[in-house]
């Protein structure tokens, strides 16, 4: 297999990962619609779902897709493999996709600690993260810390938003139009619903201030369960949930019919 095959296989399989994982986690927060017990979040829904049958086997196929997506978003950042250029915009782009390959590398790296030390070992470790985060959060002025981090998912939700509203996806994709008549609409509603959940943290993260630090970061969980106690909130949550489902048919319609570019410099065409 050349090279350049394998970083598309690679690709692929990281957005079929990325579908996998985020299917897991809106039918969870569909469930939680009706039972506030069900996880929210993507640790969480990992965790519940070692306990199935095969459960295992499903956590190890994430985990080597996380990874595989993880990589693909660093060379695409690295790379500029989708051509967005060292202009400020393309700059902004590629740095969130680093930050995205960053982001699915330590949830990947969650996923194999339940797997080697169970889920308990993998809780303490997830202490020790928090207890590294306070001590560095412990700073006088952390509070402004938190507010520039809120930054980050507050610029995700809004180009998904923005992606899922114009349709932009389109241009990556090589499948025609009696396939996009139904992928279009889908992917527009996962993309603006993960859009706003991300948008909602953001909010979060800065409406507390250095309230959350790091004892209590504010998540995916955090942001639905916040959506949960409005006023009709379980129905609010089944229309959020609904549109995770539908990234999730994003990835997966990704993984199949995305446009890999593969004119990576170092890498010898077939």
């Amino acid at each position: 297999m050349s090279t350049q095959h394998s970083l598309v296989v690679l690709a692929r399989g990281g957005y079929a990962a990325r579908g996998v994982l985020y299917l897991i986690v809106g039918i969870f927060a569909l469930l939680a619609a009706h039972d506030s017990t069900q996880p929210k979040d993507s640790h969480k829904s990992l965790e519940a779902l070692l306990g199935q049958p095969f459960g295992y086997f499903l956590v190890g196929l994430v985990v080597a897709g996380l990874l595989a997506f993880a990589a693909w978003r660093v060379l695409q950042a690295t790379r500029d493999v989708d051509h967005h250029g060292t202009k400020f915009k393309g700059l902004v782009i590629r740095a969130g996709l680093f930050s995205g390959g960053v982001v699915n590398g330590a949830l990947a790296f969650f996923a194999l600690g339940l797997l080697m030390s169970g889920i308990r070992s993998s809780g303490n470790s997830g202490g020790q993260t928090k207890d590294w985060l306070a001590h560095l959060l412990s700073w006088e002025y952390s509070n402004l810390l938190v507010y520039l981090i809120a930054l980050l998912p507050l610029g995700i939700g809004v180009a998904h938003i923005i992606k899922g509203w114009k349709a932009s996806f389109e241009k990556y994709f090589d499948a025609d139009e009696d396939v996009m008549r139904y992928v279009r609409p889908v992917s527009r509603f996962g993309l603006i619903a993960r859009g706003v959940v991300f948008i909602e943290i953001a909010l979060l993260l800065a409406v507390s201030g250095s309230a959350y630090k790091a004892m209590d970061p504010p998540g995916m969980k955090e942001a639905l369960d916040a959506l949960q106690s409005l006023p009709a909130g379980w129905l609010i949550l089944m229309v959020m949930a609904l549109g995770l489902i539908a990234f999730s048919v994003y990835s997966f319609s990704e993984a199949f019919w995305r446009r890999i570019n593969m004119d990576v410099p170092g890498v010898p065409k077939t």
